[in-house]
């Protein structure tokens, strides 16, 4: 003999009446609030107001050679780097550039770090301001993926940034950083 405890009757036409009294409250929240668009609309949205360009930008960017063979050498990046009007000496200057298959199976990350006013050649400016400080700078990329394996054939995305960093307290702090350029390399073998 099994003991069974009893369960609850609930009426098909309460639970009914609950289901139908949400709906109600929702479409009438939603009637007050308007567009359920509007609801689902993201608060923090791109501007219409499109941002300023920072004052420190590539000017160019060479990458070579194309297509890239990696048994005849490395690839490199070669970046033209306006600085800022005034800047700080003490300020490091960092390029970047990060390689990518399509699939990102194969990736590398590139860097070099040097003294802002290291290799700076200026240029007058035409309105007789403050003249413009340029640097170049190459990258150089041996052909291998993030595991040192050397890259199949195929077309990978790169991407080049520059940073400003400073010195803290717990280490370098990026105080500026350009816009990215952006291309594409075919590997051949």
């Amino acid at each position: 003999m099994t003991n069974s405890t009893p369960v609850p009757r609930v009426s098909l036409k309460r639970a009914s009446t609950g289901r139908t009294f949400g709906l109600l409250l929702l479409l009438s929240g939603l009637c007050v609030l308007g567009d359920p668009s509007l609801l689902l609309a993201k608060t923090k949205g791109k501007s219409s107001v499109p941002r300023p360009e920072p004052d420190l930008k590539i000017l160019s960017l060479q990458a070579a050679p194309m297509p890239y063979r990696p048994q005849d050498g490395p690839f490199h990046f070669i970046a033209t780097v306006q600085l800022p009007k005034e800047v700080d000496e003490h300020l490091m200057l960092e390029v970047s550039a990060l390689v990518t298959s399509s699939s990102m199976t194969s990736l590398r990350f590139l860097s070099i770090r040097q003294p802002v006013n290291e290799h700076v050649q200026t240029t007058p400016s035409a309105n007789g301001d403050t003249p413009q400080k340029h640097v170049q700078v190459d990258l150089e990329w041996d052909g291998l993926d993030h595991n040192k394996q050397q890259i199949p054939i195929g077309s990978y995305e790169y991407e080049v940034r520059v940073k400003l960093l400073s010195n803290g307290e717990k280490g370098q702090r990026t105080q500026m950083l350009s816009w990215p350029k952006r291309g594409k390399i075919v590997v051949k073998h």
